[in-house]
């Protein structure tokens, strides 16, 4: 785990209305692939739907697999880790300084090396 990842774990994100401590919320196990963890940073609730955004962690030896999101864009961020991404029929590399754009429809997965990846992941809607 690097500073950036350290730093996000242990900060906040601050909103009109209210101030999120992310010391205050927890790993959050994804529901669909195993060694895959969420920390929800700003949930729809807070954005009326428009927007949403988490910390993910893939586990060493992990993947969040191929999967489509139907209705939302995701920008994803790779903040710690090295593994490989697919999106489409691109395969690249992912580490400190990666970023990805998903379109709506297109499928894509990372899968974390020989340590874990940290992901930060924006979804226009919301995801939750």
């Amino acid at each position: 785990m690097n500073e950036t990842v350290r730093e996000l774990g242990a900060g906040k994100v601050i909103c009109v209305d209210r101030d999120v401590k992310a010391t205050e919320l927890t790993w959050q196990p994804h529901a669909s692939f195993e060694g895959v963890f969420l920390k929800h940073l700003v949930k729809g609730e807070a954005t009326g739907g428009k927007f949403s955004c988490h910390l993910i962690r893939i586990q060493s030896g992990h993947a969040i697999g191929g999967h489509i999101h139907e209705d939302k864009m995701e920008f994803i961020h790779i903040v710690a880790g090295v593994g490989r991404g697919e999106l489409g029929d691109k395969r690249f590399d992912c580490r400190l300084g990666v970023s990805i754009v998903v379109p709506e429809k297109i499928q894509h997965s990372i899968t974390a090396g020989s340590g874990d990846v940290y992901l930060l992941a924006k979804f226009i809607p919301a995801l939750l």
